[in-house]
């Protein structure tokens, strides 16, 4: 299926039915008096998180959602029935703000929550609220009020543990298919991975953590370079960022210590809150350089990014470190540590 993570809806809630003025008209009861009734309230609109729904395609071509109206009232004291509700299935993970003001409505973290997002109006009175003693023949009512419209912007952030970040064809998502069961695409040209994609990674017996890849991010991504920011929104959510980085690049002009420090420029002209979030740094692709090149490469970018937090050396093709970086992963994960903000890095 395809992968949509952004929808812009308008939702419109019920009005109110309108009050009713009429007067009690049997035989033998003059002067019966008002018994005109009161209109419905107009329906609601709800926002559900759903375990079963993975994308919001159905809202990237169902724009418009309306709710039912309220019945108007009507004489014999009757009042009219109320709109039915609106629910609106959404995934899990699901951010909803408005498209006009930029106010955060929900966020829909959890399966089942609820968010109401336009109520729907009031119903109007009917005259036999405006009966008194001085009044005794009322032929006031009120309308039904107007049900909210809103429009918003729904954003699906993927809900992972940890996201891995790097450039196009570092090698995220030869790391997912080594450490987990997920499958994503895997090619030797720039941008396979389109959409992002999620992998379930055992630890051991009743311990695991998710994974998610998310597609490339290049130099420039704020100006609409590559595939631009659009997937960021991904990382917002994780716990720790593995910051991949290609030590054998295909290309030999090919700097990996100025594309780590590009995409840390990136990551802050998105949201600063991100780049503050707790980032390894993995350099992958150990298995095409002999050793002791391998080591000197490392050695050379760790100083030069001035970097004094965990950092692993592995290779996602062959397997070779994986294990180590499962294993400290998981005691990351488990210690429950406050993230630490992350330095410029040089």
């Amino acid at each position: 299926m395809k992968f949509i993570d952004e929808a812009l809806i308008e939702v419109v809630a019920g009005d109110g039915g309108n009050g009713m003025a009429s007067f009690r008209r049997e035989k033998y009861v003059p002067r019966g008096g008002p018994d005109g009734g009161d209109g419905g309230r107009g329906g609601s609109i709800f926002l559900v998180a759903d375990e079963n729904i993975n994308t919001l395609i159905d809202y990237r071509y169902a724009r418009i959602h309306r709710a039912q109206r309220g019945e108007n009232g009507r004489g014999a004291d009757c009042y009219g029935r109320g709109g039915e509700d609106l629910t609106l299935r959404v995934p899990v993970g699901t951010v909803v703000t408005d498209a006009e003001t930029g106010e955060l409505l929900a966020d829909l973290a959890r399966h089942g929550e609820r968010a109401l997002v336009a109520k729907g109006g009031a119903g109007g009175l009917g005259n036999i609220h405006f009966k008194s003693s001085v009044n005794r023949a009322p032929r006031q009512r009120t309308l039904g009020e107007p049900g909210e419209k809103r429009r918003l912007r729904l954003e699906l952030r993927v809900l992972a543990d940890v996201g891995l970040l790097g450039y196009p064809n570092a090698g995220k998502s030869t790391l997912v298919r080594a450490v987990s069961a997920a499958k994503p695409k895997v090619a030797d040209y720039p941008f396979t991975t389109l959409a992002p994609s999620l992998g379930v990674v055992r630890i051991d017996h009743g311990r695991s953590f998710v994974i998610a890849d998310i597609p490339g991010l290049i130099e420039g991504a704020a100006e609409g370079a590559g595939l631009g920011h659009q997937f960021l929104r991904h990382l917002q959510r994780c716990r720790l960022i593995l910051h991949l980085i290609d030590i054998a690049p295909f290309d030999p002009a090919a700097d990996p210590v100025r594309e780590a420090r590009a995409l840390l420029a990136e990551l802050k002209k998105y949201d600063a809150a991100l780049a503050t979030k707790p980032r390894w740094l993995v350099f992958n692709k150990i298995d095409l350089l002999e050793p002791d090149e391998a080591r000197h490469r490392i050695t050379d970018a760790l100083r030069r990014l001035r970097w004094k937090k965990p950092w692993f050396a592995l290779s996602g093709m062959t397997g070779a470190g994986t294990d180590e970086l499962i294993r400290a992963i998981g005691e990351h994960l488990a210690s429950n540590t406050i993230p630490i903000a992350s330095s410029d890095n040089g």
